[in-house]
């Protein structure tokens, strides 16, 4: 049985330590499948996960290693199809994101079969994660799990550590590559099979199925003379690509490098999957690119040109959540940002890796909404800023602009703090300053929503200019 993809969304960045502006290593992503389909955050304690696994999605049934590591991550409001945990970083400082949706083509697909009830995204973070001490490890894992029992999904994952980031993808139900992404690149992805030429002599920079290049070759798959190109091998080229998928990596390359980009359009066909990037790179800017909408160009949404809705922007309303995972950070203390609802609209709050636990607000959220949860808070700005977004837009830049410069203070002080303190106290002491961080948004957005009613009881139709005599 083939199997479509249930999610064709989400946009992806990475970035090498040489590429940033701090040394640091960055993988990023938007996590798009509801307008209001609420996320959580929560802290899996060591030894948490039940080494007996059942996925609710397909059935599969995995025994994990009887002792897991503790975790962060960002499951769905609901269980009721399974987890999808989406994103994290581990006690051993090892960073995941899951899924980046792609699709493969059938010719491939003909041969090796997507698996009804294989191993798909909302399993991925949970069986894999918890069980890892390097990157390497990670995709090590999830490949050997993948040719075993297969996959029903075309995806792309994200992987990093403290030394370096890499980017795996399944090609078919049971065939995989992975790329390490070189300290001085960057790569964007969006919906498409991303990695490029593999070279199988390079174990320092690839992975892979053992039985890759036999398959290809005996199914006659190759479409190029010499080389392997995994893009072209196993991934598409449609017009719905065009429209979709490559406008998203065009506007990367136009952001970070405008130059060596400066011949490319939106509907590019042979994009480069890395990248240098012309100036290091900050947070700032990992953020800027899974919040971007065209802005500045004939193609932003919220414009009035023809080419307004021409393409699919990165930030939508489909966002339920974005993250970027920082890892290498000199004070050791890696960081889990994350931006509940349309990452545009919302503020990405760090939280330190090794905190004990997350304000209650942050694990609460269902359908319909309630306004004691994170996600509900956010998105309920977001909605007021809509219905009078030429009024209200600025309002929203001035609160995100706040907690981002107070973002830098707060991590600044707890890096200078934990130069000087024990082991002992440094779970405690990370946990009280992201807690409190979290909150003085969560308030900030409060106060904003509450603002904005304000506001907008004068808008009503329902309304009538009085002459000042009567």
């Amino acid at each position: 049985m083939v199997l479509t993809n249930k999610l064709t969304a989400c946009t992806s960045i990475l970035i090498g330590k040489k590429a940033s502006i701090d040394g640091t290593i960055m993988i990023g992503r938007n996590e798009d499948c509801k307008a209001s389909w609420p996320k959580h955050m929560i802290v899996h304690k060591r030894d948490e996960i039940n080494p007996l696994f059942i996925s609710k999605d397909t059935k599969l049934t995995l025994e994990l290693p009887k002792h897991s590591y503790r975790y962060t991550c960002t499951p769905e409001w609901t269980d009721k199809d399974g987890l999808f945990e989406e994103d994290g970083i581990n006690e051993f400082n090892v960073a995941m994101s899951a899924t980046e949706s792609a699709y493969a083509n059938p010719l491939v697909l003909g041969y090796d079969p997507l698996v009804e009830k294989g191993l798909n995204e909302e399993a991925m973070i949970t069986v894999v994660l918890p069980y890892v001490k390097t990157a390497r490890e990670g995709v090590q894992r999830l490949g050997d799990l993948i040719a075993k029992h297969g996959t029903g999904e075309t995806n792309g994952i994200l992987f990093a550590d403290n030394d370096e980031a890499w980017y795996f993808e399944t090609g078919s139900g049971h065939y995989w590559v992975a790329q390490r992404i070189p300290d001085d690149c960057y790569a964007v992805v969006a919906n498409q099979l991303a990695i490029q030429e593999v070279d199988f002599n390079d174990p320092d920079n690839f992975m892979f199925h053992p039985g890759i290049q036999e398959f290809v070759e005996e199914n006659h798959l190759n479409p190029a003379e010499s080389g392997f190109n995994f893009r072209k091998i196993f991934g598409t080229a449609t017009r719905s690509d065009a429209v979709y998928s490559e406008p998203r990596v065009w506007i990367g390359h136009q952001m970070f490098s405008p130059l060596a980009a400066k011949d490319e359009t939106p509907e590019s066909t042979e994009l480069p999957f890395l990248m240098k990037p012309e100036r290091k790179l900050s947070i700032f800017d990992a953020q800027a690119y899974l919040s971007n909408h065209y802005e500045g160009t004939e193609f932003d949404p919220l414009g009035k040109s023809a080419n307004a809705h021409k393409f699919r922007p990165i930030s939508l309303a489909k966002t339920q959540e974005s993250h970027v995972l920082q890892m290498n950070r000199k004070s050791g203390a890696n960081i889990h940002w994350l931006a509940l609802g349309v990452s545009a609209q919302s503020t990405f709050v760090p939280f330190f890796s090794e905190i004990a636990d997350v304000p209650a607000a942050y694990k609460r959220g269902k359908l319909p909404a309630q306004l004691n949860s994170a996600y509900w808070i956010f998105k309920h700005a977001s909605v007021l800023v809509d219905s009078h977004l030429h009024d209200f837009l600025p309002l929203l830049e001035d609160v995100q602009k706040e907690r981002n410069a107070a973002a830098i203070r707060m991590i600044h002080e707890t890096d200078a703090e934990l130069a000087n303190m024990s082991d002992k106290n440094r779970e405690n002491y990370l946990t009280t300053q992201s807690n409190n961080f979290a909150m003085d948004t969560l308030n900030a957005y409060k106060n904003l929503s509450l603002e904005l009613i304000t506001k907008m009881t004068d808008y009503s139709a329902l309304n009538f200019n009085t002459d000042e005599n009567l």
